[in-house]
Order: C-alpha cells, then sequence, then structure tokens
C-alpha cells in the first residue's frame, strides 16, 4: 500500500532538483537546494520525514533553545526574570572578542532598539526573541544565558551534531571562523516535542508551559500555521534569511493527539515565495493525515 505522503515526497523531490532562478541568470551554479520535513508524536517519535537528518542554517530557530535555556537558568534560581538587562546593539565576538554591530533595519524588534543605553527585563527579552524574532534581544540573552547552557539543552534533548549554536546574530568574525548555528528539521521537531511533554529532564511545567506560552503568541505565522486549517492552535517557532526559510510548530489540534510539524528549507525563493512553499508542505501533510477532509473539500 503506497504511503499516504507518496505524493508529498514526489514534488519536494522535484522542487530540490528544478533549476533556481539564479541557475540560468549567473555563470556560477547555485547552491544544492535542500528540502528537510519531520512529522512526529511528542515523545519524539516520527510519523513522517523527509531527508530530516540534513543540515541546515539555524536563522532564527537557534531562539528556541536559548529561550528554554534562560528558562531552565531561571527556575534554577540562577537568573531572574525581572532583572534588568542593559541594553545595547553592540556586542563582542564569541571568535575572538571583537565588537560588532547589529543592524537595526535588519530587526523585528522595534521596542527592544527603543530601549537601548537603558533596560529591559530578562523576560521581556525572552518574549521579544520568541514572539518578534527580535535580534537584538537574542544576543542579549546569548550573553546572560551562555551558549553552554544552550548546547546543555540541545544535549538534553537528544540534538544530533549536526545540530549546533555557536554564535549570537550577526557575529561576522565567528562566521569567518567556521563557528555558526546549524540545525536539521528532525532536531528541530526533538526540542519542540520536549517542549510539548514538559521534558522533566528539561525542568518540567514550570520551564516549558512558559516557553510554550511564548511560543503560542509569536506573530510570524505565515508558515506552517498558514498551512493547516484555520483555528488550529499552534506554538511555533519560524526563521528566515534570503534563501533559507524554516518553521518548527507545536500543533494541538481540536479532538485530536497533538503533533509537531518541523519544515526546513535551503532553496533560492524570495521570502513570501519561501512561506508560501512551507506552508503548502503543511497543508499537504494535514491532508495526507486526514484525507477524508481532501475528499469533502
Amino acid at each position: 500500500m503506497p504511503s499516504p505522503f507518496s505524493d508529498l515526497d514526489s514534488r519536494l523531490d522535484r522542487a530540490v532538483a528544478a533549476p533556481t532562478p539564479s541557475s540560468t541568470d549567473s555563470a556560477e551554479p547555485p547552491a544544492p537546494a535542500v528540502v528537510s520535513v519531520w512529522l512526529g508524536d511528542l515523545d519524539g517519535h516520527p510519523r513522517y520525514e523527509h531527508d530530516a537528518l540534513a543540515p541546515h542554517y539555524a536563522a532564527s530557530t537557534m531562539k528556541l533553545p536559548l529561550v528554554i535555556a534562560a528558562f531552565r537558568r531561571v527556575v534554577r534560581g540562577e537568573l531572574d526574570l525581572d532583572a534588568p538587562v542593559a541594553v545595547t546593539g553592540t556586542f563582542a565576538s564569541v571568535s575572538d572578542g571583537s565588537p560588532f554591530d547589529l543592524d537595526e533595519s535588519e530587526d523585528q524588534d522595534p521596542d527592544t532598539w527603543a530601549a537601548v543605553g537603558g533596560t529591559r527585563t530578562l523576560l521581556q527579552l525572552a518574549e521579544q526573541a520568541i514572539t518578534h524574532s527580535s535580534n537584538i534581544a537574542t544576543n542579549l540573552l546569548v550573553d546572560v544565558v551562555g551558549l553552554e547552557e544552550v548546547a546543555e539543552v540541545l544535549r538534553i534533548v537528544g540534538c544530533s551534531p549536526a545540530t549546533v549554536v555557536g554564535r549570537g546574530i550577526e557575529d561576522a568574525a565567528a562566521r569567518a571562523a567556521g563557528i555558526t548555528n546549524t540545525v536539521t528539521a528532525a532536531d528541530l521537531g526533538l526540542l519542540m516535542a520536549a517542549v510539548g511533554r514538559r521534558e522533566p529532564a528539561l525542568g518540567g511545567d514550570a520551564v516549558l508551559a512558559p516557553v510554550e506560552e511564548m511560543l503560542a503568541r509569536q506573530v510570524h505565522v505565515d508558515q506552517v500555521p498558514a498551512g493547516l486549517p484555520p483555528g488550529t492552535p499552534t506554538a511555533s517557532k519560524s526563521g528566515w534569511i534570503p534563501g533559507v526559510s524554516h518553521d518548527v510548530a507545536l500543533v494541538r489540534p481540536q479532538g485530536e493527539d497533538p503533533f509537531v510539524l518541523a519544515v526546513c528549507t535551503t532553496i533560492d525563493l524570495d521570502e513570501t515565495d519561501a512561506a508560501l512553499f512551507v506552508a503548502g508542505i503543511a497543508r499537504d501533510v494535514w491532508r495526507a493525515e486526514h484525507p477524508a477532509e481532501g475528499e469533502s473539500a
């Protein structure tokens, strides 16, 4: 009996194999396109995978384990959610300590940028990093929380060596030194499944309930959530830069068991088309698991 995901597999294979616009306009061959999908239960068991172990540049999905790490330190009594954090747009590279500046025009968080020279609480920074995908809040959190704590979150969840959070946002010196942030769809799925089941090794409900609440308030919902039936409850974290568009969502459909869907795409599409592409994958995943709905539509 054919898999209900056979048509989706074929579509994704065609999308990866198709020539990209840059391949016809440039003498240089484009980077290989990669599309990865992981669908699984909250116990971390996959129900469908498509190239789910392929590494991708993480973009803003690295903010998910960062905020989990922040709440773990809060619950352990090492950090205070109400503690003020000095807000600056200048940071030290993890590679050599050299200063670098974030580009405000590339961020989605005017509220935190307006506080430069003042303070924001740790809770406010975590909220903005998740709900608005704030780069400045993220780098401030990296400095307070520590990358070692983020690595511990990845280790506890069981992420593969391909998933690494090695630096903050726009750390060019670190990037030049080969220090980067990478992720797989499978590992994003494991991270979000751990949030959904309130993984005790991460701190259980005290750590992960507020994280899920933040994820449910994310304002960038044009990828996986947009491909699901309207009104489907989701808690998600997306990430995008030119040529890269990812999303991982914890989905709690009414009357059904919750699940996690992670989609990572490294493909030559503009931001709008990439979001539509990811949303289309989510739509096809839903239809594959709900064939009766497709027949009645």
